[in-house]
């Protein structure tokens, strides 16, 4: 445990990002296991995508790109996210040799010797003169804070701990959250459960036709402004809207999406607004999404006085070092993709220019 492995390039996580800058680091050079380390937290391959609902089937996944060099074909779309995307990228570590180091816990980065980072995790400590950060987010669920929280007498819990919609049976469910998972989990649960009531904090807006790529663009433009300030990110799916397909229809159709603002209290027995409005709820389901899984970084002092690290491209603007993908902008499958190979050309353009001074 406290041999020190030295490596040119560490990459924490093994999500799509994570795996993508894998594959460009490999095709571009470096030998696994020799000349860079994937370092993944995970039981099993699959990132984050392991942990979804069973009831979260491939079918009513939006937009999953394949990695690249190999293609994701054939899935049953009735069959579990889980499964698939966890079957699609052990094939993809295993045909390109990728030797995903796991379960391996990243403690901490902090500043080494002689121009290097330390890596500090539960299975020993790297040496490496560049990091790909892409810990995704699954890790940091939003839970936010209303007055008198604590004293709901029901159930709270978060979209990362949901199992499927039949728990629920016969309970009245408040839903909290204007994504994609807030209006999944409605269409799921309005079967099984007594009741549920839809609570966002804005006016849901819903997509329609299709989303080109102008329209991506500007999207990912925006969430690129705000990491550029050093602002924390916003998902590119807020930004994008909900797209209404015909299960939203539905849904819209028969009630079940009706949206109501955001109440000012939680009692007891339920939610509360200011016009004293109120609802008898047995469990409040937080679909509020995730934040930056970022602390292990904290040591490198890396974040901005707006709460984010500001980023170019993919790299950390106070150390070049440092990329992060799956980050802001590139905080999606296909954006993943771009942003691990842009982490690996820039790598290698400043080992490059390291060797070259030295």
């Amino acid at each position: 445990m406290n041999e020190v492995h030295e490596v040119e390039v560490v990459v924490i996580g093994a999500g799509q990002a994570g795996l993508a800058a894998a594959y460009h680091l490999r095709r571009t050079g470096f030998e696994p296991g020799r000349d860079a380390v994937v370092l993944d937290h995970a039981p099993g391959p699959g990132g984050a995508w392991q942990f979804r609902w069973p009831s979260l089937t491939f079918g009513k996944v939006h937009g999953m790109h394949a990695l690249p060099g190999l293609e994701l074909t054939g899935a049953d779309p009735a069959r579990p996210s889980a499964e698939v995307v966890g079957a699609y990228f052990d094939r993809y570590e295993r045909t390109f040799d990728l030797r995903v180091r796991r379960p391996v816990d990243v403690r901490a980065v902090r500043e080494g010797t002689g121009g290097r980072l330390v890596v500090e995790t539960s299975a020993g400590t790297w040496s490496t003169r560049a990091l790909i950060n892409a810990t995704g987010t699954w890790d940091r669920p939003f839970w936010p804070r209303y007055p008198g929280q604590e004293t709901f007498r029901g159930r709270q819990l978060h979209t990362a701990q949901y199992t499927g919609p039949e728990e629920f049976t016969g309970q009245r469910v408040v839903v909290v959250g204007g994504g994609a998972s807030g209006t999944q989990h409605l269409l799921e649960l309005a079967p099984y459960a007594a009741a549920t009531t839809w609570v966002t904090r804005r006016p849901p807006v819903f997509r329609e036709g299709p989303f080109d790529q102008e329209a991506g663009r500007a999207a990912v433009a925006l969430v690129e402004d705000r990491v550029r300030q050093g602002l924390p990110p916003r998902s590119v799916v807020s930004v994008t809207g909900l797209p209404l397909n015909d299960a939203i229809r539905q849904g819209l159709a028969d009630g079940v999406l009706d949206r109501q603002p955001m109440f000012d209290r939680i009692t007891p027995d339920g939610p509360q607004w200011r016009d004293g409005r109120r609802v008898t709820a047995d469990v409040i389901l937080w679909a509020t999404g995730f934040r930056a899984a970022l602390d292990h970084l904290a040591p490198l002092r890396l974040r901005e006085p707006g709460g984010g690290i500001r980023v170019e491209g993919t790299r950390a603007v106070a150390d070049p070092r440092i990329h992060l993908v799956g980050y802001g902008p590139s905080a999606s499958t296909i954006g993943a993709n771009r942003a691990g190979r842009m982490a690996v050309r820039d790598i290698r353009r400043l080992l490059a220019q390291e060797s070259a001074a030295a």
